[in-house]
């Protein structure tokens, strides 16, 4: 069984999550399973192994999950995308359009080292905006991001499409 088929076994689908007409795909789903999380995780890890990023960003709060580890088995830097007002240092922000809203997310300043190559990491790509986002924020830091990874994509909301203005490396483990 390949790894999107062992993930499409457990994601959940939660309907009218957050608001009525979503339906949310739940990967609380995927901790409950050690050995596929640690499946995960290296399946990730060989793939961005031969990339030659230099620092993964995660966008709060479950791109943490795969992406802080990702990045300690890589051996490189892991940089912080936080909703607004839960960073205590000097940082940068950027708003931006959700499926069903808007928001803000900031970094810190010094995250990023001029011409840093950066990879983007979030659970689920839907509409791209929060990807997106992060990628604003990488860049006016001075970093470059040479990727995104997601582990689901919601491939019917097209945000592939917003991301490859950034780069063409975007990679999901699974899409619907």
């Amino acid at each position: 069984m390949s790894i999107e088929e062992k993930l499409k076994a457990v994601i959940r689908d939660v309907k009218d999550f957050p608001k009525p007409g979503i339906l949310f795909k739940d990967i609380s789903t995927i901790m409950l399973d050690p050995t596929l999380s640690a499946e995960v995780l290296d399946h990730l890890v060989q793939f961005y192994s031969s990339h030659g990023i230099e620092a993964i960003a995660g966008v709060e709060s479950r791109g943490f999950l795969f992406g802080y580890p990702m990045a300690i088995r890589l051996g490189i830097p892991f940089i912080l995308i936080r909703k607004q007002g839960k960073l205590p240092y000097n940082k940068i922000s950027h708003s931006y359009d959700l499926e069903y809203g808007s928001a803000v997310i900031e970094m810190h300043t010094d995250a990023v080292k001029q011409g840093q190559r950066v990879l983007i990491h979030d659970d689920l790509l839907a509409t791209g905006g929060s990807a997106s986002a992060a990628a604003e924020l990488i860049q006016k830091c001075g970093g470059k991001v040479v990727g995104f990874n997601f582990l689901v994509n919601l491939s019917f909301l097209n945000g592939i499409e917003k991301l490859t203005k950034q780069t063409n490396q975007i990679y999901s483990l699974v899409t619907y």
